[in-house]
């Protein structure tokens, strides 16, 4: 039996029938599904849904022992401001798990960020200590610190799991994402606006040196995120924290011209000013370096954006 949490989310929901695809038994483990993420679970058989609270505390009470926890379930608000409420939901409780697969021997495959890269001036490379980062928002903070926290059990030579990784995703876009609204991908975004009012609106930039559209952004398709996490679980790759991009940064306006394609429509496209709360936080530039995937032995090619955005709009993995 393999577990997920966040299991009824975008990335969690997409490996959840990958796994089910491959005929593993899955505990789906969430918070109460809602009437938007529940549709992401339907079809799926050889399941069994458990809360989040419950799942922690039959696990430490020795109740259930699943073969492994893929850790996706957390708070991924760029805009939370409770910082103590981030640290129970994205750090102890990860902590938690961690220390439990610890204990029974058990794989655990966990969603850290491209967040914790903050505005890129650092890189966009997976071997940068934590320590060096500087995260725009309190949720890369605590990707960042739990990432921190688990190099820093690794360094101590303290018990860790059999195999482990942290995977920093970056810009995601997909099938099941409909219930994130506001921080849902901007394919979603483009196909809502484009249906309702035959335009898509983008940011200004909020940079001189940057013309409107031309922000660029790793967009990396759910299943090559999907692919990237269970690939880790099955080979012999090093445990490590690894990026979970494409490699190649694409521009706001390659994946409108995208969505617009897909949807058989001609471009409109118009420019509107960042809100407040996101303008002093927002990344004009990310573009993950994968070659620590790579030279972990991973070689199947990223999914290029137009096909992938094709594949999101037909519903389709």
């Amino acid at each position: 039996m393999i577990a997920i949490t966040g299991a009824a989310g975008f990335i969690g929901s997409n490996l959840a029938h990958a796994l089910a695809r491959d005929g593993h038994d899955l505990l789906l483990v969430d918070r109460e599904p809602t009437a938007e993420k529940s549709p992401n679970l339907a079809g799926l058989k050889n399941s069994n849904v458990l809360r989040h609270d419950a799942f922690v505390e039959q696990l430490e009470g020795h109740r259930i022992a699943p073969d492994a926890i893929f850790h996706l379930g957390a708070c991924s608000s760029t805009t939370e401001t409770n910082w103590d409420f981030l640290t129970d939901v994205n750090i102890r409780y990860s902590q938690r798990l961690w220390s439990w697969c610890a204990a029974v021997g058990r794989p655990f495959i966990y969603a850290s960020s491209a967040a914790t890269y903050g505005d890129g001036k650092m890189g966009f490379n997976d071997r940068t200590p934590p320590e060096k980062l500087r995260p725009l928002n309190l949720y890369g903070r605590s990707k960042n610190d739990f990432d921190a926290w688990v190099l820093g059990q690794v360094a101590a030579g303290k018990h860790a799991p059999p195999k482990w990784a942290g995977l920093k995703f970056f810009n995601v876009y997909g099938p099941r994402e409909a219930h994130k609204h506001r921080m849902a991908s901007v394919v979603w975004h483009a196909r809502r606006q484009i249906l309702e009012t035959g335009e898509m609106r983008l940011f200004r930039s909020n940079d001189p040196a940057i013309a409107d559209g031309e922000q660029r952004r790793d967009f990396v398709f759910v299943g090559d995120c999907v692919d990237h996490m269970t690939w880790l679980w099955t080979s012999a790759a090093a445990n490590a924290i690894y990026n979970s991009g494409t490699g190649t940064a694409r521009t706001f306006l390659d994946l409108t011209r995208a969505v617009f394609t897909a949807l058989h429509r001609e471009p409109r496209i118009v420019y509107i000013d960042m809100p407040p709360d996101v303008a002093g936080q927002y990344q004009n530039y990310t573009q993950a370096d994968m070659s620590r995937l790579r030279e972990a032995g991973y070689t199947r090619p990223p999914t290029a954006l137009e096909a992938g955005v094709a594949r999101t709009l037909s519903g389709t993995m």
